[in-house]
């Protein structure tokens, strides 16, 4: 989790760099392209099996919401501070926890309404609205933080039917489609460099995703989850030093608040399933 992390904000720090040289959704695109050159190998092998029993609505229902959120995602990462990114990006499993209730039928225990309750009271604290600007930017993550956990809903549901090296090239492929005509829409010239960046972003990404797989295997998640904070110190850490970004103690304190809430039902309810059901209360 500590080596995902320091992916994820390279992902971030590379992006922020970049600045709004680029569109947002040619960023997106270059860097699905790259993803997508990465994972040649198995979409050849995919593409040659054909699409019969890929259950190919549930991809492109996943694609064109996670299309929305990468969009969304790099408009905002140009625009706020990594930190503020970071932090508004910790509400993913919240609202990921609301979506498997609303779409699965999951159970709204008492727990995970204060849970979720603590949550979005950390995310005030980071936005602070009336007290300060809310920008397009904040507005932006967001929605980044809606679509991705709508994408993660839809991954819930293909992890039952299809493949993990499956629906990770299904996503690559149907996003980099996707996001195509979008950037042909607004393309703007781009320089080797910025092309080479982007593509270190892919890899950047790449790796996260992989770290992450490795530590979820070797831990329970309430072990790991915890250690996601990290990111948050090291975000804020790299807008002072490379963008001279102020450190906004109540992002910190906010994003602290999203996570230990996250972290302690993810704890709870792991106790919880090895010890029984938990009974519902709502």
């Amino acid at each position: 989790m500590l080596a995902s992390g320091l992916s994820f904000v390279g992902v971030t720090g590379i992006v922020r760099y970049l600045g709004t040289d680029l569109p947002a959704a040619q960023s997106a695109f270059v860097r699905f392209a790259w993803g997508a050159l990465f994972l040649a190998p198995a979409l050849i092998g995919l593409l040659r099996q054909g699409f019969a029993g890929l259950h190919l609505g549930l991809h492109l229902g996943r694609g064109v919401v996670h299309v929305a959120a990468v969009i969304c995602w790099f408009y905002a990462m140009a625009r706020i501070p990594v930190a503020e990114v970071t932090a508004i990006g910790y509400l993913n499993p919240v609202l990921l926890t609301l979506g498997t209730v609303v779409f699965f039928g999951e159970r709204l225990t008492l727990r995970r309404v204060l849970a979720i309750a603590v949550a979005l009271g950390g995310a005030l604290i980071v936005l602070r609205p009336g007290l300060r600007e809310v920008t397009d930017g904040h507005i932006a993550q967001i929605g980044a933080a809606v679509c991705f956990a709508g994408s993660y809903l839809f991954a819930k549901r293909l992890s039952g039917v299809a493949s993990a090296g499956q629906i990770v090239a299904m996503l690559s492929l149907i996003v980099t489609l996707g996001l195509a005509p979008l950037a042909a829409w607004v393309w703007v010239p781009m320089d080797l460099e910025q092309l080479a960046w982007l593509a270190v972003v892919a890899a950047c990404a790449t790796s996260g995703h992989y770290c992450m797989s490795r530590a979820f295997a070797a831990a329970p998640i309430a072990v790991s989850q915890p250690v996601v904070f990290l990111q948050l110190i090291w975000a804020a850490l790299l807008g002072w030093a490379a963008f001279g970004e102020r450190v906004d103690v109540f992002v910190l304190i906010g994003g602290a608040v999203i996570v230990g809430s996250v972290s302690y039902i993810t704890w709870a309810e792991a106790r919880e399933r090895r010890r029984g059901p938990v009974p519902e209360v709502l």
